[in-house]
């Protein structure tokens, strides 16, 4: 599950409010969360003539990985994520496990 976009909250009250509930999700989740809230920063975009830009060429701000029984489970888990609240949005994936 990949965070993106989303907005500070407006004042430092309600920060404090928003991070409280945030830190209370994965919690929730039990064992369901393998890797929770993964939060990313200091990113660099290389592009394919080896030039590094600072930035990034999307909106991701981080990412957790869920354990679910199928796509459908997992999305109804990303749909709880207080990362919502602040407008951000989730994009859901599937991990493949390579062999091996």
């Amino acid at each position: 599950m990949v965070y993106l976009g989303g907005h500070p909250p407006p004042s430092p009250q309600e920060g404090k409010k928003h991070f409280q509930k945030y830190m209370e999700w994965p919690h929730s989740l039990g064992d369901a969360a393998i890797s929770p809230a993964n939060p990313l920063k200091n990113t660099h975009s290389i592009h394919s003539d080896s030039t590094v830009t600072p930035g990034g060429t999307t909106t991701m701000s981080g990412f957790t990985i869920l354990e679910a029984e199928s796509m459908e489970a997992a999305l109804e888990v990303a749909k709880t994520c207080p990362f919502l609240d602040v407008g951000g949005s989730h994009e859901v994936s599937e991990l493949i496990q390579k062999p091996g």
